[in-house]
């Protein structure tokens, strides 16, 4: 059963409530402050609370702005003896789920208790039921939720079919060899071979082997003829990764290759045409190597002629739980599909994901190894996750919080459908907004939080 906390400085009320939430059930933790309140939810999981608005010295609207911090996924029901439009509207833009006047009524109370449970329960199961979230996926793999990630597959959508080079930018971990992948099989070079090469992976003394081949007898070693990655690729794709690694002297060669389409291989004295289009990645500002004379400036322009950026994860919190659910997918293979504590839905919003996509990725394959009873908890989480959520629990929750509904394509529709049922509601009963609640059905406080921000005010 949900577990509920309760926030009131009038010690009636609290044992009002807590008589009424256990008759029903329920698990209930009583606060008589916003202070205590917020200890309680720093060490302890709740599915919902329930605060009074006008307490000292912490009062209701700063404990759920601390809550929003902490527990950003916990539903929150305000109460208040000085109910007003505008302390709904103030309630609702702080992310309350709803609000009740004082003196309450039992079975409105109840009810608003259970809607509140419900919506809390369909978030917390985003991941748990794959038919739930309607995954956006590019190109096979490419998980894309957000805006940005939605701009970079249309971007590669419309470049892809051109013969340009294309420089893909990003920090490592963030799937430049993915994007690479799709723009090669979006092209009409997909049916030909796709390479792709680490070349910060190569030594110095081999990097220039690998590129171009040898023959035989170029140096010590080379006991026969070596094909290289340009000659490999022909009618395909060289992808070039951390072209930012290769040696300065090295660089005009590879100028010439890519704007000569012809090479000479180590040791050889004759050039030959080979067909290939080359796509390169760095996780180092170009820009600046050229300014450090450390890349060469028109070799960095000839790589850059279109450039695709991707996006930390961090600053696109609404591709991390679809990206989670993808992993899983491709992890269990068909099998049954794992729920996820909020806990860990909290834990994994707040991360900041230094490693990007392939750290999100690796701590899925953890969860997954350390499943319990066909649950993903915090105790299957790394240890760092864990650390660094409770070392600093609000900081990154504070910035993402308003972000979480994104993910979860379904539930925009259905928003989308219900702003517009309301606004017609609204506009037959000739903009009267306590007429229109009462037509639907609902209070005016669930009026005013299902309404645009542009809404509420006219």
């Amino acid at each position: 059963m949900a577990k509920i906390l309760i926030a009131d400085d009038d010690p009636t009320i609290l044992s009002l409530l807590n008589k009424i939430l256990l008759s029903k059930g329920y698990e209930v933790q009583l606060a008589s402050h916003g202070g205590e309140a917020e200890k309680l939810l720093k060490t302890e999981q709740f599915d919902l609370l329930i605060s009074d608005i006008k307490m000292e010295p912490v009062d209701g609207m700063q404990l759920l702005k601390r809550t929003r911090q902490l527990r950003p996924h916990v539903g929150a029901i305000m109460l208040t003896a000085y109910a007003t439009v505008a302390t709904a509207v103030e309630a609702m833009k702080e992310g309350a789920f709803d609000y009740i006047p004082k003196p309450f009524k039992i079975d409105e109370l109840l009810e608003t208790v259970k809607r509140a449970l419900d919506y809390q329960k369909s978030m917390s199961q985003q991941i748990s039921n794959t038919g739930y979230i309607e995954t956006k996926k590019y190109f096979g793999n490419i998980v894309a939720e957000s805006d940005e990630m939605i701009k970079v597959c249309e971007m590669i959508k419309r470049v892809a079919p051109t013969k340009t080079t294309i420089m893909i930018t990003g920090e490592s971990g963030t799937g430049k060899e993915l994007v690479a992948e799709a723009v090669h099989s979006f092209s009409a070079r997909s049916e030909g071979p796709f390479l792709p090469v680490n070349c910060a992976a190569l030594p110095e003394t081999l990097i220039e082997s690998e590129l171009f081949g040898h023959t035989k007898g170029a140096f010590t070693g080379a006991s026969t003829e070596k094909v290289g990655l340009f000659e490999a690729a022909r009618g395909g794709t060289l992808f070039l990764d951390e072209i930012n690694s290769i040696p300065h002297g090295l660089q005009s060669k590879l100028l010439r290759a890519i704007q000569n389409k012809k090479i000479r291989k180590v040791g050889g004295t004759e050039e030959f045409d080979v067909d290939v289009r080359i796509l390169a990645a760095s996780n180092r500002n170009l820009e600046t190597m050229v300014k450090e004379g450390s890349f060469r400036e028109d070799l960095f322009y000839r790589l850059s002629v279109i450039s695709i950026d991707i996006p930390p994860l961090k600053t696109r919190p609404e591709d991390i739980l679809p990206l989670a659910q993808h992993f899983i997918a491709q992890e269990i293979e068909g099998g049954e599909f794992p729920s996820m504590d909020n806990a860990v839905l909290s834990i994994l919003q707040n991360y900041t994901w230094p490693g990007n996509v392939r750290e999100l990725q690796n701590v899925i394959q953890h969860c997954l190894t350390f499943l319990l009873d066909g649950k993903i908890t915090k105790d299957t989480l790394p240890s760092k996750l864990i650390v660094s959520y409770e070392e600093n629990p609000g900081a990154q929750a504070a910035a993402l919080s308003g972000e979480f509904e994104r993910g979860k394509s379904l539930k925009a529709f259905l928003r989308v459908k219900e702003k517009e049922y309301l606004k017609t509601v609204i506009d037959t009963m000739g903009g009267d907004k306590v007429a229109a609640a009462k037509e639907l059905d609902i209070s005016l406080a669930t009026l005013y939080r299902k309404l645009p921000e542009e809404q509420q005010d006219s």
